[in-house]
């Protein structure tokens, strides 16, 4: 289930609120202004698309958009309840053999584990299941990593392209030293370039970079656990060995709740069955 994730934006303003007030609070409100200036951000901006252009392809280009939205979504997954899928279609399995797992496959929301169950249906060997799955794995971290080696890329270009914008502003003041009362507003235009060029790396790009790679290897974690559910349930073993086997998966404190709610699952048939009993 994808929900939108409120740390992203909130992280960014917080961090630019911070620095505004941090400014603020030494030169007020024209302190904050003369932190704004325009030639500065056509520099450090306008050098950054170029040097994005030269370096990626158009259909990585297009690809931009949608990853910057999965940093702003968060898909939630309860591994516990993973956990049960799978220990339910083990003992449905054991009872009735695979193929009755066909009827279960269409409950199944995720095409991921959808494929997996289907291969397991299909008679596939576990090794078989094992190499397609993975290879899907492999085939995903590569999308999600052209994905985000843009933000990557931006994250190294920018504090560069701030540099340069302050290089062009020296050299343009060094050309006018004949006016000394110019050369302080001068020079603090000059560094507002490399301000701008770290703060869009180090608020923006490379946190959103690395909020990609943490998704990607989630989702790659929750992908291991599949193949091993997959692969438990085609193998016919035993619900109580798979469900611990998946339940090394988890952290201590999920594997004790996992158990709180099987206690109370039978402790519910248990009180089930006896009233059944007294009823007749």
């Amino acid at each position: 289930m994808k929900r939108k994730d409120i740390l992203t934006p909130i992280g960014i303003f917080l961090g630019l609120t911070m620095v505004l007030f941090g400014i603020y609070t030494n030169g007020g409100i024209g302190g904050v202004s003369s932190f704004v200036q325009a030639s500065s951000i056509l520099v450090v901006l306008g050098g950054l698309l170029g040097a994005i252009l030269i370096n990626f392809s158009l259909k990585d280009l297009k690809l931009t958009l949608r990853v910057f939205k999965e940093a702003f979504n968060n898909e939630s997954y309860d591994l516990k309840e993973l956990i049960r899928l799978f220990v339910g279609l083990s003992e449905k399995a054991r009872r009735e053999g695979l193929l009755a797992l066909e009827n279960e496959v269409d409950k199944v929301e995720d095409p991921y584990i959808r494929k997996g169950v289907l291969l397991a249906i299909d008679g596939s060997e576990p090794e078989v299941i094992n190499d397609i799955m993975n290879a899907e794995i492999v085939a995903m971290e590569e999308r999600h990593q052209r994905g985000r080696a843009i933000f990557q890329k931006a994250g190294e270009y920018a504090p560069a392209w701030g540099m340069i914008g302050t290089l062009i502003g020296l050299v343009l003041m060094l050309n006018n030293l004949s006016n000394p009362e110019t050369i302080g507003p001068s020079m603090a235009v000059a560094l507002l370039t490399t301000f701008y060029g770290t703060l869009l790396a180090n608020l923006v790009f490379n946190p959103l970079a690395g909020k990609l790679e943490n998704k990607t290897d989630e989702e790659t974690f929750l992908k291991q656990v599949v193949i091993e559910g997959v692969i438990g349930v085609q193998s016919g073993q035993n619900p109580k060995i798979l469900e611990e086997k998946l339940s090394a998966f988890l952290s201590s404190e999920e594997r004790n709740d996992l158990e709180k709610d099987e206690e109370e699952d039978v402790e519910e048939e248990q009180q089930f069955a006896g009233e059944s009993v007294n009823g007749l």
